[in-house]
């Protein structure tokens, strides 16, 4: 019996929504505490905060994780946006790399009230530091991000001798709004799209320009945003660092469900639901590799036997002792001593190429020996040998008690305004055909006579 306007309504579920998921939304006051907890259960960990009149931001890295990424997994770090369900208060960024098996390996996370430059410089700087205790290498890092928000400058800035690379996927949209510009049909774009994905796995520059060219031949304009869009973050054939034939930072996929909803507005409840379940998925994938037999781990055991299969009707020369001559679709050289073949394969992927694979026929060495360390299930064992720990204290201690709630934040410029759909609203507009000028049709299914 009670008259609501839908707007009414809708303010209404937006307080309801507010009271279940951040009743117990706790200030900075509370995540020293949970520091402490952290630091003597976990040592080794690192859980920095920075708070100032306009900025609140949390750094966390468990020590397993640190150690794990430092002694387990390939120099390759993606950087990305995690979203949130239940509240824009907060940003949660992540550090990921991968495993000897290409999982998704959590390394760090920052919360932050915005994804900026100087949000994304802090997170790096800290990551830096943390680091620093494992003695880790930065000069061979691999960064892989979109390269928007800030990333493309925070990157070269905090870790000055690493390679950036930019998310393909990302690039790809772009290249696909530019294609919806032009008078070019659908199967025109899908061709210059493909095109413009060779040149991405391209691994000489010969391919790269060849992909180029084709494109060229349809758009110079098209071919000239490409140029003008940094292939050397983006494509193998110029890209100094290595990717392990990673092409996408889109790793936030992996992140979702990870935090439960109505946790999402507590700072330290959100970090603890990511402790939780970063030590779940450490011990499942403890138990799931026991059973894995071979040097290899599966993943990389199945690329490995593609290679293989390739390279059966190969021909190879010998030139030297490792310096080998092969043909086949074109002429090859590997180096044994060097493990390279001027393929680039092998020095992109981390694998040898097939050419490789020929000489170790040839000349009866192993496969596994000259595989790089990185995809070993050694590797896998190092990158989850470490524990976390439970933090005791956690279902006893009153994240309410002495809590003040923020006023809220302005909206940014940035950020667009929710739109209300009310599905009873009736629409007033009435569109009439351009031709005979009548409602009820459009131009296309006009009956009237041109």
């Amino acid at each position: 019996g009670v008259l609501l306007t839908y707007s009414q309504v809708w303010r209404g579920r937006e307080v309801a929504q507010k009271e279940m998921f951040h009743v117990m939304r706790e200030t900075f006051g509370h995540l020293p505490w949970y520091r402490d907890r952290l630091f003597q259960t976990n040592p080794g960990s690192s859980l920095e905060l920075s708070q100032t009149v306009d900025t609140r931001r949390v750094f966390i890295a468990f020590h397993a994780s640190l150690h794990g990424f430092a002694n387990g997994c390939r120099p390759l770090l993606f950087l990305d946006k995690v979203p949130l369900k239940a509240t824009n208060e907060y940003k949660l960024l992540v550090a990921a790399a991968v495993d000897a098996d290409d999982g998704v390996f959590p390394v760090a996370f920052n919360v932050v009230e915005d994804e900026s430059y100087d949000s994304w410089v802090w997170f790096l700087m800290q990551l830096r530091i943390a680091l620093q205790y494992h003695s880790y290498p930065f000069n061979a890092m691999t960064f892989l991000s979109n390269g928007q928000k800030g990333l493309d400058a925070a990157v070269p800035h905090v870790f000055e001798d690493s390679h950036h690379a930019f998310c393909l996927h990302h690039i790809m949209e772009e290249f696909r709004g530019e294609l919806r510009k032009g008078p070019w049909s659908q199967q025109i774009r899908d061709a210059m799209v493909e095109d413009f994905t060779r040149a991405a796995e391209a691994c000489s520059i010969d391919e790269f320009n060849a992909s180029i060219e084709s494109i060229r031949n349809i758009s110079t304009e098209a071919a000239d945003w490409i140029i003008a869009s940094k292939p050397e973050h983006w494509s193998d054939a110029v890209f100094t660092g290595c990717r392990y034939d990673h092409f996408s930072s889109n790793i936030v996929d992996a992140f979702n469900n990870w935090i439960p909803t109505k946790k999402e507005g507590s700072m330290v409840l959100m970090i603890d639901s990511l402790r939780i379940k970063i030590a779940e998925i450490m011990e499942a994938r403890r138990e799931a590799c026991k059973s894995w037999e071979g040097p290899l781990t599966p993943s990389m055991d199945f690329k490995a036997q593609g290679e293989m299969s390739k390279a059966s009707k190969l021909t190879v020369l010998c030139s030297s002792e490792t310096v080998f001559e092969v043909r086949g679709s074109g002429i090859f050289v590997v180096n044994l001593a060097n493990w390279e073949c001027t393929c680039r394969r092998w020095q992109l992927s981390g694998l040898p190429c097939m050419h490789a694979v020929a000489v170790f026929s040839r000349i009866g060495r192993s496969f596994y020996d000259y595989c790089s360390k990185f995809f070993k299930i050694e590797s896998y064992h190092m990158a989850y040998s470490g524990t976390i720990l439970p933090i005791p204290d956690m279902d006893t201690f009153d994240f309410s008690a002495g809590a003040t709630i923020p006023p809220p934040k302005p909206r940014t410029s940035d950020k667009p305004r929710r739109k209300r759909f009310n599905p009873n609203k009736v629409t007033t507009l009435i569109r009439l055909c351009s031709r005979c000028k009548q409602a009820g049709h459009n131009k296309a299914t006009c009956e009237a006579l041109l």
